[in-house]
């Protein structure tokens, strides 16, 4: 059931942590609730004003990009509301790595040498810098998880066109490249982060959020180097410290296991560690907001008529 109907509604979607509703057709109405999810599993808590935390960081990001390639983002008429034009989505996630982390450390330190069709070089320690930033895609799935895919299976498999591969990975390395200047400012390092594209016509255009801590991975710059030298772990900004909660409890969200208690403290330190990074990632003060359901149905009226 949407929690909401707009006129000219055509389409409502309720995905992992946004609502997305169709207007005529060609708008996207994103609601980002407060949700979190992990290893493709809805936890049953909500996480105060995550949502506006995510909506808010991928706006200003989309803003900062936008000379970079066209995006789907015309407005933000509440804190936790997007409104943008409606894409053709390919049904691939660009996932670029600076660093050698997570599923790709994973993958390395199991002795492999090659990730989606990239050779990974030898020597490397987990979070080691790659010589050049890499670009490991994955399949969207509709249901279940995502899979590692290469560019040669991309093409073949028709998910783009040779030509459209070619703007992609165009757009992917410029996007990394200025969200790790962005993040340098802010005394962070953008270690992997991933983009979804879409079409409208020929046009490619950047949709979704980008540079958030569900999308990416953050570390502190200050420290880094000394941090690789000793072998010890990373200090990060991401949502990873949810997952290692998660992992420590045994819930990998496998068949049989069952989430652990989340209990109101765990809720309010996750929603504190948001906001954390949304101050640090954008270098100013989050303001929270509570809208109602009433307040927020009506700004979103009011975009959809002039943008219509």
């Amino acid at each position: 059931m949407a929690p909401f109907q707009f006129p000219s509604q055509t389409a409502f979607y309720k995905g992992k942590v946004r609502d997305v509703y169709t207007i005529q057709d060609r708008l996207l109405v994103m609601i980002a609730s407060d949700r979190i999810s992990a290893f493709d599993v809805i936890l049953p808590e909500p996480i105060p004003y995550k949502g506006q935390v995510l909506n808010q960081i991928a706006a200003y990001m989309l803003k900062a990009t936008a000379d970079i390639c066209p995006n789907w983002l015309l407005e933000t008429p509440a804190p936790h509301v997007s409104i943008g034009k409606k894409c053709v989505p390919f049904k691939i996630e660009m996932v670029v790595r600076g660093n050698l982390t997570g599923h790709a450390w994973r993958t390395y330190n199991s002795g492999k040498r090659s990730l989606c069709g990239v050779a990974l070089p030898e020597g490397l320690r987990e979070n080691d810098y790659f010589p050049t930033p890499i670009i490991t895609p994955s399949t969207k799935a509709s249901e279940g998880h995502d899979e590692d895919i290469s560019k040669e299976d991309i093409i073949s498999k028709g998910l783009a066109s040779a030509e459209d591969w070619a703007v992609l990975e165009k757009y992917t390395l410029a996007l990394f490249e200025r969200g790790k200047q962005i993040a340098a400012k802010r005394g962070l390092i953008l270690v992997d982060t991933k983009y979804e594209f879409g079409k409208i016509g020929d046009t490619i255009y950047l949709m979704d959020e980008i540079h958030t801590p569900d999308s990416s991975r953050y570390f502190f710059a200050d420290g880094f180097e000394e941090r690789q030298e000793k072998g010890e772990k990373q200090q990060q900004l991401s949502k990873e410290f949810v997952r290692e909660w998660l992992i420590a409890n045994n819930f990998m969200g496998k068949e049989g296991q069952t989430v652990p208690e989340m209990t109101p403290e765990w809720i309010d330190t996750i929603s504190k560690r948001y906001i954390q990074l949304y101050e640090q990632v954008i270098g100013e003060q989050f303001i929270p907001q509570a809208w109602t359901t009433e307040e927020t149905q009506a700004a979103i009226e009011k975009s959809l008529e002039h943008l219509l």
